[in-house]
């Protein structure tokens, strides 16, 4: 079982105000501070997304994400900025429902983000549809027209980016892009009541599951519970059980990008389990 507390003291004693403000939002829902959420929105491009440490100034799909996330761990989402992030990225989508980073990029860009290559592509289309979808939801409910299902203000960006998804398929249920596009593209596809689709990526990652690293396992145990996969389901159980094996005598959970990530990952595993 995972020690709670002392996840929550390791992410107290190492984190910095963002990482205190995203945790107390987790477990209370309590307002993030202003400064807090400032921080995070800091750096935006004047087009909406943000530009990654990777590249120049040009706003990044897989930067834009990522800064996404932290804003929903703040309860952000239906600010200015992160609507005008997700407006930005619902444009960039292309006419088969993928996503690609700037050309500009090419030169400059990690594997898993790199313009032209198809691996690189399918990642991202599973990756900007999932926060579509979640932001969507969102934006829908404070107006009073919740679909949570389909992406609400973004449906059909949302089912555009599913059919890619599930058409990118193989018939063992496999895909030809990265280990991470499977659990994000499991949750588009199972907000998009593609269940059968969405089982047969789930089948692959739980055959996978007892070789992932911690921080790969929070960040498909978080996914999936966001996207409303239900917690009895046998991949998010799998998922909390390999997370209760490999959480250290700290409290934390260590990231594959460094000692310095380890808190992010333990927020990861906080939101997969709250």
């Amino acid at each position: 079982m995972v020690d709670i507390d002392a996840a929550i003291g390791f992410v107290v004693a190492r984190g910095d105000q963002v990482d205190r403000a995203r945790l107390s939002y987790l477990r209370t829902a309590a307002p993030a501070p202003a400064d807090a959420i400032a921080r995070t929105e800091m750096g935006q491009a004047p087009d909406g997304g943000w530009p990654a440490t990777w590249g120049g100034e040009i706003a990044s799909i897989d930067a834009t994400c990522f800064r996404l996330a932290e804003l929903d761990d703040l309860g952000a989402l239906a600010r200015p900025a992160a609507r005008k992030a997700l407006d930005w990225l619902a444009g960039r989508q292309r006419p088969d429902g993928t996503w690609e980073e700037d050309a500009s990029y090419a030169h400059d860009a990690p594997p898993w983000a790199r313009p032209g290559d198809p691996e690189a592509r399918l990642y991202l289309t599973a990756l900007a549809s999932y926060w579509l979808t979640v932001g969507g939801a969102r934006s829908s409910a404070e107006s009073g027209h919740d679909d949570p299902r389909h992406g609400g203000v973004y449906a059909g960006v949302a089912r555009s980016a599913a059919r890619a998804i599930a058409g990118a398929l193989r018939p063992d249920g496999t895909w030809p892009s990265f280990l991470i596009a499977g659990w994000f593209g499991a949750a588009v596809l199972y907000r998009q009541e593609l269940f059968y689709e969405s089982a047969r990526m789930q089948l692959v990652l739980a055959d996978r599951l007892p070789k992932l690293s911690p921080g790969d396992t929070a960040s498909l145990a978080a996914t999936l519970r966001r996207a409303g996969v239900p917690d009895d389901d046998h991949l998010p159980q799998a998922a909390r059980l390999r997370l209760s094996e490999t959480q250290r005598t700290d409290g934390g959970w260590p990231s594959d990008d460094g000692n310095a990530f380890d808190v992010h990952t333990t927020l990861l595993t906080l939101r997969a389990l709250f």
